[in-house]
């Protein structure tokens, strides 16, 4: 069986980008993760990204076992801290947020969770985290004590995009934060892309297919989406997204 990462790449080759939702399992009103994830399976997406930065509540494993229950796609944690992780993901996300400074966040955490990762037998796909600054003060910002990248300076994202690859990580994540006023913009996604061999995935602001579609144009290699899709049509807008990341 090919890893998720082989996955995702055969996507990005065949489709030419991959789109990812993003579902935080974390205090959901009853029924909305299902009916989350049954949209995904309606509509082309091609991996759900699960997690968040709180948990607010004691079931987010609980819910999280119920998006693989149902999910046709992959489900791959998206971790916000160590004790996120469990039995019910095909792979994680194995981060360090390099934009930060915050050694906890940098290496701290990785090392708690390794031996977990090994015992869970998930699949670790080494992730650079670039934390851009979206018009507000995120949950990921606060929570880590990171000060985010500025927008306008494509030479520091080249610059820490280029430290994650020659640190050997397989993937390169741009992140606005949820709910960000503005998204990544093309221009740094257009110089991470031409100087750095990683595939590159956006999140964070994205708020229609067009934008979506951009950021491919631009060089990204996977969009990813959260709250936007949170709206009552999942299942359309959703596949809209899908459509444009797709070039269709």
């Amino acid at each position: 069986m090919s890893s998720v990462l082989e996955y995702l790449m055969n996507v990005r080759d065949e489709k030419g980008a991959g789109y990812l939702v993003l579902i935080d399992p974390d205090r959901k009103n009853d029924g909305i993760v299902e009916r989350l994830v049954q949209s995904v399976n309606e509509s082309e997406v091609d991996a759900i990204l699960a997690g968040g930065s709180l948990f607010m509540d004691g079931k987010f494993h609980e819910r999280v076992a119920l998006i693989k229950e149902i999910s046709q796609v992959p489900v791959i944690l998206f971790p916000g801290a160590v004790n996120q992780l469990g039995p019910h993901f095909d792979a994680v996300l194995f981060m360090s947020i390099i934009s930060g400074r915050n050694p906890t966040y940098l290496i701290g955490e990785q090392v708690i969770g390794a031996p977990i990762v090994r015992d869970l037998g998930l699949e670790a796909i080494a992730t650079g985290y670039m934390l851009f600054d979206g018009g507000g003060k995120s949950t990921v910002e606060f929570l880590s004590n990171t000060q985010p990248l500025p927008m306008e300076r494509s030479d520091l994202a080249v610059a820490h995009g280029l430290a994650a690859q020659y640190l050997g990580m397989k993937l390169l994540y741009l992140e606005a934060g949820s709910g960000a006023v503005r998204s990544i913009p093309e221009k740094i996604i257009s110089a991470l892309s031409s100087e750095v061999e990683l595939p590159i995935i956006v999140g964070g602001g994205i708020k229609s297919p067009e934008e979506a579609a951009g950021k491919v144009e631009a060089g990204a290699s996977f969009v990813v989406t959260g709250t936007v899709t949170e709206t009552d049509d999942h299942k359309a807008l959703m596949q809209s997204f899908a459509d444009a990341v797709h070039g269709k």
